[in-house]
């Protein structure tokens, strides 16, 4: 127990998948809210702290035989990146072009009669835009440059100068486009009342609540890598060797 209130629900989520599961379940904000002790995300969500932390002990006790697939805070940062490239970024764009259409055809369709779908979409064109050029300038400048940088302290070389000065810069770019995004992806569940489907919802428009839950989830997974491994990791590297 005392191990557990001691880190914070970021360190809990890197070093076991299984609490990412557990916090996603209880509505906690592990990826923006990382920095959180499980006091402050329990208080913050509005639960109890006693009845959060037995289902985190449970739940860890119960996965700590089973190791997970890839322990992402001692593997390359290169393998770190491929992987949210192509499990996330990918995802990221597919759901996107396929959520705009969603949403195009049930607010043509359900618009007039619930207002929410015309702010819920709103907020996910913006949503959309800042998260496609946001990868794109991960792609094609902080990430190329982390891989860069650990390949030169692994092989004992010289790191080229960054564009960007000290690595922080970009990171603290993307740290608060990811908060933007979190806070779009609380308003889009707040206008749905949870992603819950009215009573006159058709197929198309159960669907898009659907597929918005499951981006929901694959981005929270997407910016807690980011934020509480993949950033602090880049970070204690390049300063490393100041």
């Amino acid at each position: 127990m005392l191990a557990i209130m001691n880190k914070t629900i970021g360190e809990l989520a890197a070093e076991n998948p299984a609490a990412a599961t557990v916090f996603e379940k209880l509505g906690i904000d592990y990826c923006c809210g990382g920095s959180n002790t499980l006091k402050q995300a329990c208080f913050a969500a509005g639960l109890p702290l006693e009845q959060v932390s037995d289902t985190l002990e449970m739940t860890l006790e119960t996965d700590r035989a089973t190791a997970p697939d890839r322990d992402w805070k001692s593997q390359p940062l290169a393998d770190l990146i491929a992987h949210i490239q192509s499990a996330h970024h990918q995802y990221t764009r597919a759901a996107l072009a396929r959520l705009e259409a969603l949403f195009d055809k049930v607010c043509r369709v359900h618009g007039k009669n619930h207002a929410e779908l015309a702010r819920m979409q709103a907020t996910f064109g913006g949503l959309a835009q800042e998260l496609t050029t946001h990868m794109m300038k991960e792609e094609m400048v902080l990430f190329p440059y982390i891989v860069r940088m650990e390949r030169a302290v692994q092989e004992k070389s010289t790191v080229l100068p960054a564009p960007f000065g000290s690595v922080r810069n970009p990171v603290a770019m993307m740290l608060h486009e990811h908060d933007d995004a979190g806070q779009a992806l609380r308003e889009m569940r707040a206008a749905s009342n949870g992603y819950a489907a009215p009573s006159d919802a058709c197929a198309s428009y159960r669907s898009l609540y659907q597929a918005l839950g499951e981006f929901e989830t694959d981005l929270h997974q997407h910016i807690h890598l980011e934020n509480n491994i993949l950033f602090p990791r880049a970070i204690e590297m390049a300063e490393s060797g100041d």
